[in-house]
């Protein structure tokens, strides 16, 4: 039996922006030689900031160098352009030449600096398109409408039928309005959950739906190898990441894209938690470094324009919700690998070819499992709610210049240890809205149960071993589980009316059926189903550690504690 769709009316959202022409990412790309350009110039005038004189400048190049020819030895890629080897090693021979009394160093190692971030700079810029976006547009709502029509409607002609959309897949809940009224007022940086490769299409065409134009978003160098996912990315936006140079100066280039990007208008995608949850859990500990650009920017569009105010830059909390992640078990598996402390980890990416990736599609769109999306609603880059006017507001509703964040001593100023708690306390709030526009899903209330249960059944083992018990010793009878599952998800309800997370309108049902469509639903896809029912009707497993992964999504709500064996 099959989750029961929620099928709230389908509403159509006009574009916000007449024409293509009004887009930011449209502007950013008709100008995007010269907008590189200044992605470059701000860079070196960054780095130079950082590296107090000329021989601390040298030592960053020659840290560089080094860290690129590790890269390049130890894990390359594909997608890694052809020339690596010998652009590095021109770098090599060029920062030999520079001698300590050589009259022409400075100029050497400027010239120097200058190459390396060009590189990085044009690696970094998207390509976007707008024909390109339209046709992708077209092709997933074609496509896609297609399979869910053959897939849900078991008659002759399905293929050609319009009965299911991807409305009827992916329900798109929370502050829909918000969103787009702020988008006309100001800049908007969406900040959603990361589970799965799918992630960044089903928010492109969510953008689409709601009438948005394009985001731009960083997406993984190693991504773009997979040809049909370049297309798609370079059609939604995308500017490339990689995340294996940890080095300050192609940081300090990706970090000076976004922040000009951000003052430019481009309403900005940035998964804080910097790659998909390995673990199954909602982000806690975010990555934020490009959040940091978003608050650079926003000083310097107020410093720059102080009559204006500044355009405003607005952060909206998404909350993806799937049943099953079709790269569960690998995720699950690297988690594991990297909590167990192995000592040399490689990240890999199973969906490593288009054809692994059109398999990946097809298997998920033809699945009867749903998809949610909630939208939370915006705040400033302080943690404040704002209004569908876009004013900050305080605890008590009253209004908030956000230029008093940056003034001292009657002063705007610049002060980096300032923004960087700034940035930290918003990564905190941004944890906070993820956990309370959470939609609890019946999946995820069963797959929580279950591992509980076992946990607690085994109480003298650590993770590590626990796992490892075989899966014919683990049982539940199903009238102790429904007993279980009545007391969690009276606190789940709880939980709900304190404004704390939010819970699928199918969790309401009847006790019986709500525990059966979880029990359905969690993993459906997996050869090994993480739960399932047995010919007696208790409950089994055939895979404990894809159930920790789906189990671990109820993390952070102190459910533990009201479970009892």
């Amino acid at each position: 039996m099959k989750n029961k769709a929620e099928k709230p009316k389908r509403k159509k959202f006009k574009p916000i922006h007449e024409g293509r022409s009004e887009w930011p990412v449209v502007q950013l790309a008709r100008n995007r030689k010269e907008f590189i350009e200044m992605v470059k110039q701000g860079t070196i005038r960054k780095v130079k900031e950082s590296c107090t004189n000329h021989v601390q400048l040298i030592e960053e190049l020659e840290l560089t160098l080094y860290r690129e020819r590790q890269r390049i030895q130890e894990n390359p890629w594909k997608v890694d352009p052809d020339d690596e080897r010998l652009f590095w090693s021109k770098v090599k021979s060029a920062l030999v030449e520079i001698g300590p009394d050589d009259p022409e160093s400075k100029l050497k190692t400027d010239a120097l600096l200058e190459q390396i971030v060009d590189r990085y700079a044009n690696e970094i810029a998207g390509n976007f398109k707008s024909t390109w976006y339209s046709l992708t547009r077209e092709i997933v709502k074609f496509g896609f409408a297609r399979l869910l029509n053959v897939t849900r409607v078991k008659r002759f002609g399905a293929f050609f039928r319009n009965e299911y959309s991807l409305q009827d897949k992916i329900q798109i809940t929370g502050h829909r309005k918000q969103i787009r009224k702020l988008a006309q007022k100001g800049t908007v940086v969406m900040v959603p959950t990361h589970f799965s490769n799918l992630d960044s299409i089903l928010i492109g065409w969510v953008i689409h739906v709601l009438g948005l134009p394009p985001f731009i978003y960083g997406a993984g160098l190693n991504l773009f190898n997979i040809k049909i996912l370049a297309y798609f990315m370079n059609s939604l936006g995308a500017y490339k990441v990689d995340r294996r140079k940890k080095h300050m100066i192609y940081l300090e280039t990706l970090k000076m894209y976004s922040t000009l990007a951000l003052q430019k208008g481009a309403h900005s995608l940035f998964f804080p938690g910097g790659t998909r949850s390995r673990s199954g859990k909602i982000e806690s500990e975010l990555k934020l470094g490009l959040l940091g650009t978003a608050l650079e920017a926003q000083r310097i569009n107020l410093m720059e324009k102080p009559d204006e105010r500044g355009k405003k830059i607005f952060v909206v909390p998404v909350v993806i919700n799937y049943n099953f992640v079709l790269e569960a078990p690998a995720l699950i598996n690297e988690h594991l690998k990297r909590e167990g402390q192995e000592r040399y980890y490689i990240e890999s990416d199973e969906y490593s070819t288009s054809y692994k990736m059109v398999s990946f599609l097809l298997k998920f769109f033809t699945k009867g499992s749903d998809i949610s999306l909630s939208i939370g609603k915006a705040m400033d880059l302080w943690g404040n709610y704002v209004d569908e006017e876009g004013n900050s507001l305080d605890n008590s509703g009253r209004v908030l210049d956000i230029s008093h964040y940056f003034i001292e001593n009657g002063k705007m100023t610049i002060d980096k240890q300032r923004e960087v708690e700034y940035t930290r306390m918003l990564g905190d709030r941004i944890v906070q809205e993820f956990h309370r526009h959470n939609r609890v899903f019946a999946s995820h209330l069963v797959a929580f149960i279950a591992f509980q249960y076992w946990r607690k059944k085994f109480p003298g083992l650590d993770l590590f071993n626990f796992l490892r018990i075989p899966e014919e010793e683990l049982l539940i009878p199903y009238e102790e589980f429904k007993i279980h599952f009545r007391k969690v998800r009276k606190r789940v309800f709880k939980l709900k009316k304190k404004n704390k997370v939010n819970v699928a309108q199918h969790l309401k049902g009847d006790l019986d059926e709500v525990i059966k469509i979880g029990i359905e639903n969690v993993g459906m896809y997996h050869a090994k189903r993480p739960l399932h029912f047995d010919k007696a009707g208790n409950i089994i497993t055939q895979d404990l550690n894809t159930l920790y992964f789906y189990h671990n999504r109820m993390d952070g709500y102190d459910l533990e504690k009201y479970f009892k064996k």
